[in-house]
């Protein structure tokens, strides 16, 4: 099988539906909080993406099937005074699962983060999907931590506004 990777045009209507179809695939499993995405954010969401200057998504085609995705943000290192490049989300459609999706996507944004002059890629997973952190290990990421004694950082949240939707975001 083979599989094309293109960046998502956020004004292109089909790159549009593709980014939003697989969102919406994986928000509505047990991993992104198990309810579709709001038909507000279905609306708005390439258009809202587009107007983050540090943002960029990467589309994986078979065929003419959208298969994965993958939604990214530039953030900063303070500690090392240079870029860092956050992946945000990674989808890869449960059929197309075991097949290598994951880490093309994985190697095509570790390849902007260099051309960006980032210094790391950040990620959050769920401690119990396991078959997401089997493929984020096989392509290098660990767990962060400073000093063995301090432990490993965990991810914080606090929801703000009236947004009370369960969603992995």
């Amino acid at each position: 099988m083979s599989i094309a990777l293109q960046r998502v045009d956020y004004d292109d209507p089909q790159h549009q539906r593709d980014l939003v179809t697989l969102m919406n695939l994986y928000a509505s499993s047990p991993s992104g909080g198990g309810q579709p995405l709001s038909l507000q954010v279905q609306a708005s969401l390439a258009q809202q993406l587009s107007n983050i200057s540090h943002a960029f998504s990467a589309l994986a085609y078979a065929e003419a099937m959208a298969v994965g995705v993958v939604n990214c943000f530039q953030g900063f290192s303070t500690f090392r005074c240079r870029p860092l490049l956050n992946i945000h989300d990674l989808i890869v459609h449960p059929d197309y699962r075991g097949q290598g999706i994951s880490q093309l996507l994985l190697a095509h944004v570790e390849q902007e983060a260099i051309a960006r002059g980032c210094c790391k890629l950040t990620l959050e997973v769920l401690q119990g999907n396991t078959a997401a952190r089997g493929a984020y290990t096989k392509f290098g990421f660990q767990a962060y931590e400073l000093d063995p004694a301090m432990g490993q950082a965990i991810f914080l949240e606090k929801r703000l506004g009236v947004d009370s939707a369960n969603h992995a975001d």
